[in-house]
């Protein structure tokens, strides 16, 4: 058996920052947005994954009524048209050039890849890992994870671990803050007389003054909330500004990182041309991780201003992936080890009912038969003798079912899984247990619970 997952979406790799800025959710809609995913009947679970380079709708589609490869495309078509309401676009035929798709086996190799930061722009990068962990986090708390995605996703965060622990991918400070600042020091040189900018303290701004370390003349960080720019500018001997005085930050500075999570664009066509104009021509580098973008494409067109978003990044992030070539392939090895694990789990639940129907038959007519017994010659017997009776009923059920059973499950794994089920069901006539088939599995198989490990920041 096959779980019909799938992942639908689009990144780095098959769309520009441009395009993925309009899919991108916040905290402030996903709610809504995981409700309609679960509203839909041709979804059995979903979660949705918006980074700064990718996202995607990772589903389980309902396969009760049909084989999983049937269940897996009216699930595709499902997660193509929330998509598609995602960005108001007339039709999915819209989108088709920036999605890829991966169903069943490739999509759960696929999302284990992801969370291991084998599908990253920068490899290891250690930022993804929370960020699934905020959207497994979020689907949960929506009701949208239950099961077995959920249990696929968790086993996401253990190829993760593995990778983090087992390989030296993710050595030193690798993230797209830092290959921002490689950027800034390859043209620059020497920032030692630079002042730099950061325009944000979250996550990423942190990320970017700890590549600066002492690199820079001084780091100026100006934010929304004072209270966190002073609290980053603080910890890197640096100053902090509000928000509101963004332009006046903007003359003092030559280096610009700008990574709020504003929707909208912080830094202005209008507003660098006045800064220019006190600047006297004085050359600005700006550097936009953000997505949606923070600095307005047309800044790029002033004089003496340069402007770099993360599809810009490319050249930098090449030298990155050199260096950690070696370490991809240790990487991939695990995530093939545990995909196999996945596959034998995912096998197992085909046999898992039967097993089920096989034990309930077996143990209702045997228990039948002893009250029909209890009933007649044997009524005479006392409460101690009848249950010594109903223990010898459980006893013999075990080791008359213990071989077939153990079998069964050894064949799990098996292409001749589906042939033996079918003829476990045929020779002893099973009908199914009640409950649907995903309920039967659940109660089989619960699914674990939150991940405990301790959050990367995020």
């Amino acid at each position: 058996m096959t779980l019909p997952v799938v992942v639908v979406g689009l990144s780095h790799k098959t769309a520009p920052v441009d395009v993925r800025e309009r899919f991108a959710a916040g905290a402030e809609i996903l709610p809504e947005l995981l409700a309609r995913l679960s509203a839909r009947p041709e979804l059995e679970e979903a979660m949705f994954l918006s980074t700064c380079n990718r996202v995607e709708i990772i589903a389980l589609a309902k396969s009760e009524r049909g084989p999983a490869d049937d269940a897996a495309r009216a699930a595709s078509r499902a997660v193509r048209e929330a998509l598609r309401e995602q960005i108001g676009a007339s039709s999915v035929d819209e989108l088709a050039e920036w999605l890829y798709e991966k169903s069943c086996d490739e999509a759960v190799r696929h999302i284990f890849r992801v969370a291991a930061s084998l599908d990253s722009m920068v490899l290891g990068e250690p930022q993804i890992l929370g960020q699934v962990k905020d959207a497994y986090d979020a689907a949960v708390a929506a009701g949208a994870l239950r099961s077995h995605l959920s249990r696929c996703v968790h086993r996401a965060f253990t190829v993760a671990k593995r990778v983090r622990s087992e390989t030296q991918l993710g050595a030193g400070l690798v993230s797209i803050s830092s290959v921002a600042v490689d950027l800034a020091k390859r043209i620059f040189g020497d920032l030692g007389h630079s002042t730099v900018l950061l325009v944000g303290a979250g996550e990423m701004a942190e990320q970017a003054a700890k590549s600066l370390g002492k690199g820079a003349r001084s780091i100026r960080v100006c934010n929304r909330s004072f209270e966190r720019a002073a609290n980053l500018a603080a910890t890197f001997g640096g100053t902090a500004a509000p928000l509101d005085q963004l332009e006046a930050e903007l003359v003092l500075s030559d280096v610009v990182v700008a990574s709020t999570s504003s929707k909208s664009f912080v830094i202005t066509r209008d507003v660098v041309k006045r800064v220019m104009k006190q600047r006297k021509g004085k050359t600005l580098f700006i550097i936009d991780i953000a997505v949606p973008r923070n600095v307005d494409p047309e800044v790029h067109r002033l004089d003496n201003v340069y402007v770099y978003n993360v599809d810009d990044l490319e050249q930098e992030v090449a030298e990155n992936m050199k260096a950690r070539q070696n370490e991809v392939a240790a990487a991939e090895k695990i995530v093939e080890t545990e995909l196999r694990d996945w596959e034998t789990w995912a096998r197992g639940l085909e046999v898992n009912p039967t097993v089920v129907a096989l034990r309930a038959k077996t143990r209702a007519v045997l228990v039948a038969e002893l009250e029909r017994s209890l009933g007649g010659r044997l009524k005479h017997l006392g409460e101690g003798d009848r249950a010594a009776l109903a223990q010898m009923i459980e006893s013999a059920t075990n080791k008359l079912l213990h071989a077939p059973t153990t079998r069964l499950k050894a064949a799990a794994s098996s292409d001749d899984a589906a042939d033996f089920v079918h003829a476990l069901k045929h020779l002893f006539d099973l009908r199914e247990v009640e409950g649907t088939p995903r309920e039967r599995d659940t109660k089989l198989d619960a699914p674990p619970a939150e991940p405990s490990e301790k959050r990367l920041p995020h």
